[in-house]
């Protein structure tokens, strides 16, 4: 009798499921008290950094969460990595040389607070192109920990979505779709410094919205029509509804501009393409290209 061997390629990493215990009214009001210790300075830009811009903060918030979806890290990772660097960037100015190590570092230390198998010093390093050594990266960490006073227990954006989700009349089959789409603003919005002043709960809120909005689940049932959906969430945060749906109207803003974006970068790679694969021995010089 011959024995084969199989290999087969199996998730090895196993992760906690969502505890339904945990989605209640008691949980909720602890969060929504406890948000305000977290939130970062809203003026770090005028008042504590000089060589950083909001720009540059856009650039290493993209890089992040790229490195954060190609190593498939648990969807709270990079809400709350962005939580850490504004906090650290609203008490400690920074070199901007060495805002790509601040980013790594507070990558590292959500992927130790949220993962079963955390991101690795040495894998971070890698994908800043090795401009950063491990050894470095470990001593911002101890730099980062001790300016945020070692409280890394941030509530987030994404600690509210579930809450919100249970309290809304949702068909179990677009429960995961709208979970996805409000956890992909909520990601957005993190990499977006016009949303650092508004509180997790307001930027949770305004993507559930948003992600109902989208996906036009408020047609299936009446008490998910705009306006009373915006009633019920601001109700649930506390808020003012005319201030959610400020928030929800700048996170389909920012959606759009988002899309445009890829949509011109698609555009313009495939256009390079297409030049790249033109045979130039066939065309003739433009003197118009020629610098000299």
């Amino acid at each position: 009798m011959e024995h084969q061997l199989i290999c087969c390629e199996v998730e090895t990493i196993r992760r906690a499921y969502q505890d339904s215990n945990l989605l209640n009214d008691r949980v909720l009001q602890k969060m929504l008290k406890a948000e305000d210790n977290y939130l970062p300075a809203t003026n770090y830009f005028k008042c504590v950094q000089k060589e950083i811009a909001p720009y540059m903060r856009r650039i290493v918030s993209t890089w992040m969460l790229e490195v954060c979806e190609e190593q498939k890290c648990e969807e709270e990772v990079f809400p709350l990595a962005m939580n850490y660097l504004d906090r650290f960037l609203s008490v400690e100015p920074t070199q901007k040389t060495r805002l790509q190590l601040l980013g790594a570092t507070c990558m590292f230390l959500a992927s130790k607070m949220k993962e079963t198998i955390p991101l690795t010093a040495e894998k971070l390093c890698i994908y800043t192109d090795n401009s950063v050594r491990p050894s470095e990266l470990l001593k911002m960490e101890l730099l980062v920990l001790n300016k945020l006073k070692w409280d890394l227990a941030s509530v987030t954006p994404h600690d509210f979505i579930e809450h919100f989700l249970s309290k809304l009349p949702i068909q179990p089959a677009s429960r995961q779709t709208l979970l996805k789409h409000a956890q992909t603003f909520v990601a957005l919005c993190a990499t977006d410094v016009k949303f650092i002043a508004n509180p997790p709960s307001m930027i949770a809120a305004g993507s559930v919205a948003a992600a109902i909005q989208g996906l036009h689940l408020k047609s299936m049932d009446d008490a998910m029509s705009s306006q009373k959906l915006t009633d019920l969430l601001a109700q649930v945060i506390r808020s003012d509804p005319d201030c959610l749906r400020a928030c929800q109207e700048q996170i389909e803003s920012l959606l759009e501009t988002s899309l445009r974006q890829a949509q011109q970068q698609a555009v313009s790679t495939e256009t390079k393409s297409m030049e790249e694969d033109v045979d130039l021995s066939c065309t003739p010089t433009d003197v118009r290209d020629i610098n000299i």
